[in-house]
C-alpha cells in the first residue's frame, strides 16, 4: 500500500448497485489481502469476473511459467558465492516463460528474467507479491487496474492476485523477487494517520502509478494462474480487463531507484539506513550514489561483518563497487550467515579520504536461510571465496 486511489466510474458507496448508460448492472470485484483485515481493492466489471474455465490438461500443451526450485533441496556447502547473471544461457521468450530463480527460501525466491517480447497471455501470482528491478530495458506492466510505464533502474511491483502481463520494449535484464508473504512500506517511514513521514527515504510523488483508460480488450482470453507452485491455465468468455473503474489501496507501481533519498553520516551507516521495501523475513535495500562519512578518521568502505541471523544478496547495478573487486553490472553475491564476509583486501585501506561513492546496487537481508538452484551453479564464479584472501 502506498495510499489509496480512486479512478474512473464507482458508486457513491461500496456494496451498492452501479448501472452503465444502459441500465446494466455492474458487477463488484473485490480483491482483499490478509482475508478482509489487510489493504483491498474494489473493482467495477462489465462482465461477470469469475468465468473462469480450465484449459484441458494434454500431452502436446506447450507447459508456460518457469520451474520452480524444490523447498526439499540438500544443505550446500557454507560459502560466499558469486553469480553472473549476463552468463546465463535462459535468454528471451515473454517474462512469464523467463524467469530463472537463482537462490530461494520459504520466504524469497530471487532470481533474473532476460526476456524480450511481449506476454502472449494474463498472469496472475496466486502465490506471492512480485518486485521486479529493471537492470536494462523498458515497457509497460498492462493491467486490469491500469498501465504502468516503467524504465531501466525502476523497481516495479505487482501485487499477488492481480491478472496482468508485461508489455517490453526490446530485450530486458530484470532482478527477480517473489516475496511469499507479501511486500510493504516499513513502518516507520508512515505517520500515524498512514502518510509517508517528511524524514522518509521517498515520497508519494516519486511512485509511478496505474494510468486508467477503462475497459480494454486485447483479443486475449487466456489467463495463467500460479499456485502452490503450480501454473494451471483457464479461459474467459469475455477480457478480464473490462473495469470501468476502482477504488483502493492495492494496486500496481514503479518507483525510480534514483528517487530513493540516501543518508549520509559522519560514520559509516548499517545497510537498515538504507531500507526501502520490507516483506516478511526480507528486507529490500537501496545503495544509490552518494556522499561518504565525513568524520576525520572515517573508514568509507564497509567493514568485515559477521551476520548472525541473516543471509545478504546484493545485486550490482553500475558505478565503483569499492568493496569488492571482480564484481560488475549484473554480478549477484551471496553472503551466507555463519561466516564473516568484507571488504577485497586492500580496499577497507584505500577508501580512507573518499568523499562520494557512485555505486548502485539492490540488496536484500534475508531471515530464512537461502539455497542455490542447480541453474546458479552454472554461472558461479569458482574462485569467489578465495578472492577474500589477501
Amino acid at each position: 500500500m502506498i495510499d489509496r486511489m480512486v479512478v474512473g466510474d464507482v458508486p457513491r458507496k461500496h456494496h451498492i448497485q452501479l448501472k452503465g448508460p444502459d441500465g446494466a448492472l455492474r458487477w463488484e470485484h473485490c480483491l482483499t489481502q490478509e482475508g478482509f483485515d489487510g489493504g483491498y481493492t474494489i473493482g467495477y466489471h462489465l462482465n461477470r469476473p469469475h468465468e473462469q474455465q480450465p484449459v484441458p490438461i494434454a500431452e502436446d500443451t506447450i507447459a508456460r511459467g518457469w520451474v520452480v526450485p524444490s523447498r526439499d533441496a540438500g544443505t550446500p556447502p557454507l560459502l560466499k558465492r558469486h553469480y553472473k547473471s549476463a552468463g546465463l544461457h535462459h535468454r528471451g521468450g515473454t517474462p512469464l516463460d523467463a524467469r530463472v530463480p537463482l537462490l530461494h527460501s520459504r520466504d524469497v525466491t530471487c532470481g533474473i528474467a532476460l526476456p524480450d517480447r511481449e506476454d502472449d497471455v494474463y498472469f496472475v501470482d496466486g502465490d506471492a507479491d512480485t518486485l521486479v528491478f529493471v537492470h536494462d530495458g523498458g515497457g509497460t506492466l498492462r493491467t486490469m487496474l491500469g498501465d504502468v510505464t516503467f524504465k531501466k533502474y525502476d523497481y516495479v511491483f505487482v501485487p499477488r492476485g492481480i491478472p496482468h502481463r508485461w508489455i517490453v520494449s526490446g530485450p530486458q535484464h530484470w532482478l527477480t523477487l517473489e516475496l511469499h508473504g507479501g511486500m510493504h512500506v516499513p513502518r516507520q517511514f508512515r505517520n500515524g494517520l498512514g502518510q509517508l513521514r517528511m524524514d522518509a527515504p521517498y515520497c508519494h510523488r516519486d511512485f509511478v502509478r496505474p494510468v486508467f483508460e477503462g475497459p480494454r480488450d486485447e483479443g486475449i482470453r487466456e489467463t495463467i494462474v500460479k499456485r502452490r507452485d503450480a501454473f494451471h491455465r483457464f479461459t474467459t468468455p469475455q477480457s478480464p480487463l473490462d473495469l470501468v473503474g476502482w477504488d483502493g489501496t492495492v494496486w500496481p507501481w514503479a518507483f525510480p531507484i534514483l528517487a530513493f533519498q540516501p543518508r549520509v553520516s559522519s560514520i559509516h551507516l548499517p545497510p537498515t539506513w538504507h531500507g526501502t521495501f520490507a516483506a516478511r523475513g526480507a528486507l529490500i535495500c537501496s545503495f544509490v550514489p552518494r556522499k561518504v562519512d565525513f568524520h576525520p578518521e572515517a573508514i568509507p568502505c564497509p567493514y568485515p561483518h559477521s551476520s548472525m541471523d541473516v543471509d545478504e544478496i546484493l545485486f550490482y547495478v553500475e558505478g565503483n563497487f569499492t568493496s569488492r573487486r571482480g564484481v560488475g553490472p549484473g554480478s549477484i553475491s551471496y553472503h551466507p550467515a555463519g561466516i564473516p564476509h568484507g571488504p577485497h583486501p586492500g580496499s577497507y585501506e584505500k577508501s580512507i579520504g573518499h568523499t562520494e561513492t557512485n555505486e548502485l546496487a539492490v540488496m536484500l537481508d534475508c531471515a530464512e536461510p537461502l539455497t542455490p538452484t542447480n541453474i546458479a551453479t552454472t554461472i558461479e564464479d569458482p574462485g569467489y571465496q578465495k578472492s577474500f584472501l589477501a
